[in-house]
């Protein structure tokens, strides 16, 4: 029966490679190995299992959270981010990467909505770059990885998912994971600064006389106006989850209404707007919930078939420390972001792997966020990061896929630097967790 289970595994995730829906594929396999190989009475316990997870009210947060992502996307925050950041750090060489790396790690912290900041910052910033000199590489991969911030600075989806599916606090998860984020972007920053000042070719400033027209009369008035907006959604947003005033679902009801309302003042909201933005967050939303609840068909199929149990037993047989699991976990997860998305990884492997972490008296939090930032790399890791394929979508023509690859590299090796640094120093991230 344990084989059993590792086959289930298995056949899941070859049918995913191959092509088959994902939903259909987790649900559909799962149940007709329990008609095989189960009694037909553990169907019984399916349907209150599946309802547990459906009514759970964490799970709440992700149509609030997507619907606050789009409702920005449509709100035009970003291109007056941009805007101000240019002319803020127009001057510096390499002050443009450095503006679309902070306006990435801002809308991250307002919408968590990887697509919509990746063609968002990518129509807006590369052009103007490509103008300015910047070379390609450089340009796309600062665009490309301050776009996927939003998967681990939190307010963050796939955070929301793993609180879930690991059963840990989401607040407690957006806390950990908040510091290691901003040290993050402060790394992407850092990287950028010193190639330009070595070689400044690369990513030229912008000439004296044009910096000054930027900055004509009302300057400071239009940052403080840009920056103003974006803080107000995030001081709202995760200053009522660190402050215990709300729970992360009652906060992702704050930040749908805030993103509304800063579309208003931003003059960009209509009746047809709404429509678009409600017509996009039910597709969003619900293609994760069909996906979850074929995920939870299979968590169960597996358990009823004692995988859980095999895998643990096969840990403590290979005498493999805690430190040692964790590690092949990280490798795993890391090499099927290169194939399969992040919520078919969350929703197949996280499940499986989770008890085994509980065994071994690992904190469910630490691994929460490593998971995050590691999934974060499956956004942008060739040949098959998304933030790569949205990217090249609205990218112009002369910007080849070898361009975004070489370009992604510098910042896949910067974030799994810093997963070594999380994993060896974990304390950095229970600095905010209470």
């Amino acid at each position: 029966m344990e084989i059993l289970a590792l086959l289930l595994f298995i056949s899941i995730f070859l049918l995913i490679l191959y092509g088959y829906p994902v939903a259909f594929t987790l649900g559909g396999i799962s149940v007709l190995y329990a008609l095989c190989f189960l009694d037909p009475g553990t169907f019984t316990a399916l349907p209150p299992r599946i309802m547990g997870v459906m009514s759970n009210y964490v799970l709440l947060a992700v149509p609030l959270f997507v619907f606050m992502g789009i409702m920005l996307e449509k709100s035009g925050l970003a291109e007056s981010l941009l805007e101000a950041m240019a002319m803020l750090f127009g001057g510096l060489k390499g002050g443009l990467a450095v503006s679309v790396v902070i306006v990435g790690a801002l809308l991250a912290a307002s919408t968590g909505i990887v697509g919509a900041t990746v063609v968002t910052m990518g129509l807006i910033s590369l052009p103007t770059m490509l103008k300015r000199g910047y070379k390609p590489e450089l340009a796309t991969g600062a665009i490309a990885a301050s776009g996927t911030l939003g998967q681990i600075i939190p307010p963050s989806v796939v955070l929301v998912l793993l609180g879930s599916v690991m059963n840990v606090s989401v607040g407690q998860l957006f806390a950990a994971a908040l510091l290691p984020g901003l040290l993050l972007v402060a790394g992407y920053i850092i990287y950028i600064i010193i190639l330009a000042k070595f070689r400044p070719e690369f990513a030229p400033g912008m000439p004296e006389s044009e910096v000054t027209a930027f900055r004509r009369e009302g300057f400071w008035g239009k940052v403080l106006k840009a920056f103003l907006m974006p803080l107000f959604l995030i001081i709202a947003v995760l200053g009522s989850i660190f402050t215990g005033i709300a729970s992360p679902t009652e906060a992702a009801a704050v930040g749908a209404f805030g993103a509304a309302l800063l579309t208003v003042l931003q003059g960009k909201f209509s009746w047809e707007v709404l429509k678009v933005v409600s017509r996009e967050t039910t597709h969003l939303t619900s293609m994760v919930f069909v996906i979850l609840m074929g995920a939870t068909v299979f968590s169960f199929v597996f358990r009823e078939m004692n995988g859980d149990v095999y895998l643990v037993n096969l840990i403590r047989a290979s005498n493999l420390s805690p430190m040692g699991f964790l590690a092949l976990v990280m490798i795993v997860v890391f090499i099927a972001g290169f194939f399969i998305d992040f919520i078919e990884i969350v929703f197949i492997i996280v499940p499986v792997v989770a008890p085994i972490f509980v065994e071994l008296n690992i904190d469910l939090i630490w691994v929460g966020v490593l998971l995050g930032l590691n999934l974060q790399t499956s956004f942008l890791s060739p040949p098959f990061g998304f933030s790569l394929f949205y990217l090249k979508g609205v990218a112009p023509p002369e910007i080849t896929t070898a361009h975004l690859y070489r370009g992604i590299i510098p910042f896949v090796l910067i974030q799994l630097l810093f997963l070594l640094v999380l994993i060896l120093f974990p304390g950095l991230i229970y600095v905010l967790v209470k």
